[in-house]
């Protein structure tokens, strides 16, 4: 008897003139297949019609507990050969980890039957004697009073510290004025005086600091009774957190194409972050792997989509497509795609084969390059080939370390190259002290209302998420970007800037353009903050610097080819 799966969803509109995809995606960097493209906008639909639960994305004008979220779609064949999709959305939606329609988590932190809910009970039972053990009136009333008593001392002995100190220096007179009298008897008595006093200043000091640390060490006798009690229940509490972390842990079995189950622990234990993250094994990909392998569904692609508004520290926009996480699913998936054939990585092929690298200037110590788009600054983890590699090849005998700064493989636009170290050491000097002047050019999405503005967001790498970064005011570095409008095209809804970077942080200019609090207008063909294209169309026209050797300022300029 054939029961029907109640994840497995049919296409509502016509395949027949789809091709299947030939291998399977590649999770991070994809262009989505046209049937996982049709899925999705069936998908879209149905949670813009749907009314069995509610989750504020954003998408309304209830400015309260607006959270985005990441869905994902799987391309399958089930075992009777029918082509359909199943559907998944990252974490929980509407507070809830099972909603009709979506796959299942790999592991139900809240099932009935979970041992998380009674170990929880265990923790949250020593979070409540712990909170009970910090506001006991007694221990509350001891540590003012032990407050009180060492500012009292440390008043104490810094107005006997100050008489002391005048004591010395009348002292130091009347010694000075014994030593010139003639009679020795009187010399010999009265610097015994001043000895016997100072001896007596110093047993004063010792006497008030002994005893004041006598009065504070029983005070703290007492406080330390309860101190401890709530130290040894924090270290309990930590040990059941921590067993009761590996055991979710090793709960998420993920399985692969061959069957084979692997725990979080396992799949982390290779990787440079040892433990799992928080929220791993929660995203779409993995949930959407894991329930065909689990229902013997044929994967075929994948997408993955945001939707809602877009988060306060990341860069994400409504219905873009978005690759699997570098940090979190890489592993993961790693193990679950094990043996499946998939797209070619693009992220290893070498886009700058066959481009050059200009060379606009020269001479004894510098040099000034057009760099090309998609062609990196210096060799990278898989290519080698790079500005750095092509100057090595075409200048043997320079010396030192050549590059002095560095654009994104995506961007162009000028370089300045050193052919010695004198020449780096000097100009490393005024990229950091800012002494050099940048000007770059952007295509951005959008119209902005002004002409012109600056953008404050610091930003930090995205840990999780490489190379991506985030803005963060806690932890990200000051980054200051001025704006200019250049040119408006209405009919593309599209606009030429000009941006002065005032600090060079990574993929600054990109984050500040695509930022809801930047212009929210990203790079045209910007594939982390945008959408793709055929190029990021972001270019460094102008540079200015002082000559290493000359002083003198020089300028360069190499217009846009966009």
């Amino acid at each position: 008897m054939q029961f029907e799966d109640p994840c497995f969803t049919y296409f509502s509109a016509s395949i027949e003139k789809y091709q299947l995809p030939e291998r399977f995606t590649f999770p991070f960097y994809y262009q989505p297949h046209p049937l996982c493209i049709l899925a999705a906008k069936q998908l879209q639909n149905h949670l813009t019609t749907q009314n069995q639960w509610q989750h504020n994305f954003g998408l309304s004008d209830d400015p309260n507990n607006i959270i985005g979220k990441m869905f994902g779609v799987l391309l399958v064949k089930n075992a009777q050969g029918e082509l359909g999709f199943i559907s998944a959305f990252s974490g929980k939606l509407a507070e809830q980890n099972h909603i009709q329609g979506f796959v299942p988590p790999v592991f139900d932190l809240l099932a009935d039957d979970s041992f998380f809910l009674s170990d929880q009970v265990a923790i949250n039972h020593l979070n409540e004697e712990i909170k009970n053990l910090e506001n006991t009136p007694e221990l509350v009333i001891l540590k003012q009073g032990l407050a009180a008593l060492e500012a009292e001392h440390a008043q104490q002995l810094s107005t006997l510290r100050l008489e002391l100190v005048e004591n010395r220096k009348t002292r130091k007179k009347q010694r000075k004025d014994l030593l010139n009298e003639l009679d020795k008897t009187i010399t010999d008595k009265g610097l015994k005086e001043l000895a016997q006093q100072s001896v007596f200043d110093k047993w004063r000091l010792k006497e008030l600091t002994e005893h004041s640390q006598q009065l504070i060490g029983q005070l703290q006798v007492k406080v330390n009774e309860f101190t401890d009690q709530i130290a040894a229940l924090k270290l309990q509490r930590k040990t059941l957190s921590a067993n009761l972390q590996n055991k979710i842990f090793n709960q998420y079995q993920f399985l692969n194409q061959a069957q084979e189950p692997k725990s979080l622990l396992d799949i982390f234990a290779d990787t440079a972050l040892k433990t799992p993250p928080a929220g791993a094994g929660e995203c779409a990909a993995p949930k959407l792997l894991q329930y065909a392998f689990a229902h013997q569904l044929t994967p075929l692609a994948m997408a993955e989509f945001w939707w809602g508004a877009s988060p306060k520290s990341e860069v994400k926009k409504h219905q873009q497509y978005y690759p699997a996480c570098m940090g979190k699913c890489q592993p993961i998936l790693n193990h679950m795609l094990a043996g499946m054939q998939l797209d070619d990585n693009p992220l290893i092929f070498n886009y700058g084969q066959g481009k050059n690298v200009d060379i606009i200037y020269q001479d004894q110590d510098i040099l000034i390059v057009n760099k090309p788009t998609e062609f990196l600054s210096v060799p990278g983890k898989e290519l080698s080939d790079s500005v750095y590699q092509r100057i090595k090849q075409q200048y043997p005998e320079a010396t030192g370390p050549l590059i002095v700064h560095r654009l994104d493989m995506s961007t162009s636009g000028l370089m300045v190259i050193t052919l010695n170290s004198q020449a780096n050491k000097y100009l490393q000097k005024q990229f950091v002290q800012r002494e050099v002047h940048k000007q770059y050019v952007a295509l951005i999405e959008g119209l902005p209302l002004q002409d012109k503005g600056e953008i404050q967001l610091p930003v930090r790498g995205d840990y999780y998420d490489r190379p991506k970064q985030m803005v963060c005011h806690q932890d990200g570095k000051p980054a200051h970007t001025y704006w200019q409008v250049l040119e408006r095209y209405p009919e593309k809804n599209q606009t030429r800037v000009m941006l002065t970077p005032h600090t060079g942080r990574t993929h600054q200019l990109r984050v500040h353009c695509a930022h809801a609090d930047g212009l929210n207008m990203p790079i045209v063909g910007d594939d982390l903050y945008g959408t793709r294209g055929k190029r990021l169309h972001l270019h460094a026209q102008s540079l200015e610097i002082t000559h290493p050797v000359s002083q003198e300022v020089m300028t360069f300029k190499v217009d846009a080819e966009f």
